[in-house]
């Protein structure tokens, strides 16, 4: 049925009432919701309801702010705050991202200690830090976070110099475990002993935290800068050889998901590892023992060429290939390991190169030992 003008007229006022009632609907701002004071009181006084020093219900702020950070922060300052307190500590009632749930619990206790006035150092610092140290830290540098305040505080005791206390706590130092304390107040005692750049201070705690990684006893007493200079240079290298060897594996395997990729290993040579001790009569130390251990892996490879002083590291393309394995006479004694041979099979079990430090010969004493491990596993040596 035909529909009349008037008729089509209201249809399309109703259309654009709609329309513009929509177009509102998207454009008029919601009303905010009002600060949830209740939620900050009670998440900022869960588990210290015992150090509480002002009545909740009478807190009543002139605040407009929804965040509930900010709320946090407020509402602690209500419940503990008799003292001004520094804003490294405040911090943890705004941002507690990537802290676990016992160092939250530690540095909102530091927090509440410190704004009601007791002594730091007594309450809650003393297994880490001295007197002096507490006081430094409370009064660290502006705009320091909690871990570099730390270690400032740290570095105070060890120099006068704040420039370098300063470098110090905004390293990787400040990154480092709280558990390993003991061992990076020396890192901080050699830096403030031995004034470096902060650039440099990065590139050497990262080869000390490798060195402590392989060595838990690892200790710098007794080094000198120079000395652990090129040390970590020749670590430098060492990552540099493995990145080469893994670059050989994508070549040799395609670029496709490997398990060997992960690690830089290969299968390596079927032969099992051999150990032989001599007897107590021949033997020239105690506990004397000699092991013949396959190299398998690019770090062990590269480990191997630097600490004999020989190019064994360039082999990896061959292991990898299949065409060779390397293998390492050491004699283990009580008291130390020394590395001896680096030896080299072919795929017929053939020992076709077998060089000791800086490519030198095997001397007689050794060479008996190598024909021993190879008639007991089967290899062919002239």
């Amino acid at each position: 049925m035909k529909r009349s003008t008037i008729q089509r007229r209201q249809d399309a006022e109703r259309e654009r009432i709609d329309h513009c009632q929509a177009v509102l609907r998207r454009v008029v701002r919601q009303a905010r919701p009002t600060p949830d004071f209740g939620k900050a009181l009670e998440e900022a006084g869960r588990g210290f309801s015992g150090e509480v020093v002002r009545d909740p219900q009478v807190w009543h702020p002139q605040m407009k702010t929804r965040d509930a950070a900010r709320l946090r922060l407020a509402a602690a300052r209500h419940l503990f705050a008799l003292y001004p307190v520094p804003g490294m500590l405040e911090q943890i009632w705004i941002d507690d991202t990537g802290l676990d749930a016992a160092e939250v619990r530690l540095r909102r206790q530091w927090y509440v200690t410190v704004a009601r006035g007791r002594s730091l150092y007594k309450s809650d610092a003393s297994p880490w830090l001295s007197r002096r140290e507490v006081h430094a830290f409370l009064h660290a540098t502006p705009g320091l976070d909690f871990d570099e305040a730390f270690w400032e505080a740290i570095a105070c005791s060890g120099t006068a110099d704040a420039a370098m206390a300063l470098r110090i706590a905004r390293s990787k130092i400040a990154r480092v475990p709280r558990d390993e304390i003991g061992f990076w107040r020396g890192v901080v005692r050699f830096f403030c002993a031995n004034p470096v750049s902060p650039e440099r201070i990065d590139d050497l705690c990262d080869y000390l935290a490798e060195c402590r990684r392989h060595d838990p006893g690892y200790r710098l007493e007794g080094r000198t800068l120079p000395a652990l200079t090129r040390r970590m240079n020749e670590w430098h290298h060492d990552l540099a050889a493995i990145e080469r060897i893994e670059a050989t594996q994508r070549r040799a395997h395609g670029r496709g998901p490997h398990p060997w990729a992960v690690d830089a290993s290969w299968a390596g040579s079927p032969l099992a590892d051999w150990e032989w001790a001599p007897s107590s009569k021949d033997a020239k130390a105690k506990g004397e023992r000699f092991v013949v251990r396959q190299l398998k892996r690019a770090d062990e490879l590269v480990t191997e060429s630097r600490e004999l002083r020989h190019c064994v590291s360039t082999y990896a393309g061959k292991c990898i290939a299949g065409k060779a394995s390397i293998w390492s006479l050491r004699r283990c004694t009580k008291d130390r390991i020394d590395r001896l041979l680096t030896i080299e099979v072919d795929p017929q079990d053939r020992a076709v190169q077998v060089r000791g430090f800086g490519n030198r010969p095997a001397r007689d004493d050794e060479r008996q030992v190598v024909e021993r491990w190879a008639r007991a596993r089967g290899i062919s040596w002239r």
